[in-house]
C-alpha cells in the first residue's frame, strides 16, 4: 500500500508543472496595524496554503519585496518537524493605525550572510546539555539532563535562565567558547542565577495550591533557526502533579527585534479511562529584592524591575498571559506566580521575557511596563494580513 501511495505520488509531482502552468506570477499582501501606536519588528507569517497560488513547492524560494521594491529578509519555516517547510515569515516596521503592502514572487533560493542573522539557539553538550537561544536583544538558556549529576555543582530545574547581552550580534557561539560568560568584556554576561525558581517565565502545573514542576529536558529539535526567528523544542520525562503522571513538551520561539519569548506546553496526562484531567498551570518570576512590581489582570502582565546581581545594573522581566484563563497571582518561596486554566487540547500558551538597562533599550520601569502593556495589545490584535493575486 505504502508503494503504490508513493508512486501516485511521484506521479501527480512530475505532473504538477503542467498543472501549476497558469500560477500567478506574484500575490500582494496588505498588512494592517489596527491599534493606534507604533509597532517595530512585527512579523508576518503566510502559510504554504497562502503561497500555493504561486505554484512553486519550494518555499525557499520565495521572496518578498515591499512597496519601494526593496528585497526584505524572509525565513522559510517547517513547524512540524518534517523537513518541509510549511510557511513563510518576514518583518515590517507599523505606524500607529498604518496599513503596508507587500509582493510576493518566486526566484532563487537566498544565501544569508552572517549579518544577516538576529536570531539563533542550538543544543550545547560541551555545558552540561544546555539549550541556549537568541536574538539581537536577548538571550536565555535552559538546562539539560547531563547538568542533574555534574559532581562540582549539580542542578535539576526546568528554569528559564537569562543572559543579559549588548550587542546585537549572536554571541552564544563566542560566549561557550571562551567559557568566561560570567564577566562582561564589553557585550554583557551571565549576571543571573535563576537556580530553581521558575527565573524568567519558567512554568509548572499547580495543584492542591502548590507548584509542581517538571526536571531537565531529556531531549530537543530545532524546527527553526533563523535568520528571523528561532523556534525549538524541549521534551521532559513524566512528572507527578499531585498524584498523576503528565509529560510535557515545551515549544520556544523568539523573532528578531523582540524582548519577549512565545512558550508553549503541550502536556499529555496520564490517568485511568474515564478519569478525565483539567490542568492549571503556574508562570513564574524568580523573587528578587529591591524591585517595583505591576500587574494587570485585565491587560494580562506581570512586570517587575528590579536589581541584577553584582551590581550590573537593573532589568525587567515580565509575562503576558491570556485574561481570559486567568486564575490568580500568587507567591511561593521563590517565585512570583500568575496562575492561569490550561485549555482543554492541554496546551499552554504564554510570553515571557526581560530587558537591561545598560543595552539603553529601556531606560526605567515606565519604559519597560508600557512596551510589555502594548506588547500585550498586539498579542490580542496581532496584524491583519490579506492577500490577493494578480
Amino acid at each position: 500500500m505504502n508503494r503504490i501511495r508513493g508512486i501516485v505520488a511521484l506521479g501527480f509531482l512530475a505532473a504538477l508543472p503542467t498543472l501549476c502552468s497558469g500560477a500567478t506570477k506574484q500575490l500582494t499582501v496588505k498588512a494592517a496595524n489596527k491599534l493606534q501606536f507604533a509597532r517595530a519588528n512585527q512579523t508576518i507569517e503566510l502559510s504554504a496554503n497562502d503561497l500555493a497560488p504561486l505554484g512553486e513547492r519550494d518555499l525557499e524560494k520565495i521572496h518578498v519585496k515591499d512597496s519601494t521594491g526593496k528585497e526584505l529578509v524572509y525565513q522559510a519555516l517547517d513547524t512540524d518537524g518534517d523537513y518541509v517547510p510549511d510557511q513563510v515569515i518576514f518583518q515590517a516596521d507599523f505606524g500607529p493605525g498604518e496599513t503596508k503592502t507587500f509582493t510576493i514572487a518566486t526566484g532563487k533560493k537566498p544565501a544569508y550572510t552572517k549579518d544577516q542573522f538576529k536570531a539563533f539557539g542550538r543544543f550545547v553538550r560541551e555545558r552540561f546539555d544546555d539549550f541556549a537561544w537568541e536574538n539581537d536583544r536577548i538571550a536565555h538558556r535552559m538546562y539539560g539532563k547531563a547538568l542533574e549529576t555534574w559532581k562540582n555543582e549539580p542542578l535539576s530545574s526546568s528554569t528559564v535562565d537569562i543572559w543579559s547581552k549588548r550587542v546585537s550580534r549572536m554571541v552564544i557561539n563566542d560566549w561557550y567558547m571562551l567559557d568566561n560568560y560570567h564577566a562582561d568584556a564589553g557585550e554583557g554576561a551571565d549576571f543571573y542565577s535563576a537556580g530553581s525558581s521558575r527565573g524568567c517565565g519558567g512554568n509548572g502545573l499547580w495543584a492542591d495550591e502548590r507548584l509542581w514542576v517538571s526536571r531537565n529536558f531529556v531531549a530537543s529539535r530545532v524546527l527553526a533557526n533563523g535568520p528571523l526567528r528561532v523556534m525549538f523544542e524541549l521534551t521532559y520525562e513524566p512528572f507527578d502533579v499531585n498524584g498523576i503522571s503528565v509529560a510535557e513538551t515545551k515549544r520556544i520561539t523568539l523573532d528578531a527585534g523582540q524582548n519577549l519569548d512565545h512558550f508553549q506546553s503541550i502536556y499529555q496526562p496520564y490517568t485511568r479511562p474515564g478519569k478525565p484531567v483539567t490542568l492549571t498551570t503556574a508562570i513564574g518570576l524568580k523573587k528578587v529584592a529591591g524591585k517595583q512590581k505591576d500587574f494587570s489582570a485585565d491587560h494580562g502582565w506581570l512586570v517587575s524591575w528590579e536589581d541584577m546581581e553584582t551590581n550590573a545594573g537593573k532589568q525587567g522581566v515580565a509575562i503576558i498571559f491570556a485574561p481570559k484563563l486567568f486564575v490568580k497571582q500568587t507567591d511561593d518561596k521563590l517565585n512570583h506566580l500568575i496562575v492561569c486554566k490550561v485549555p482543554e487540547n492541554d496546551a499552554a500558551s504564554y510570553w515571557a521575557g526581560f530587558c537591561w538597562d545598560k543595552t539603553g533599550q529601556f531606560a526605567d520601569h515606565a519604559a519597560w511596563k508600557s512596551y510589555v502593556d502594548e506588547f500585550a495589545q498586539g498579542v490580542a490584535a496581532p496584524i491583519e494580513v490579506t492577500i490577493s493575486a494578480e
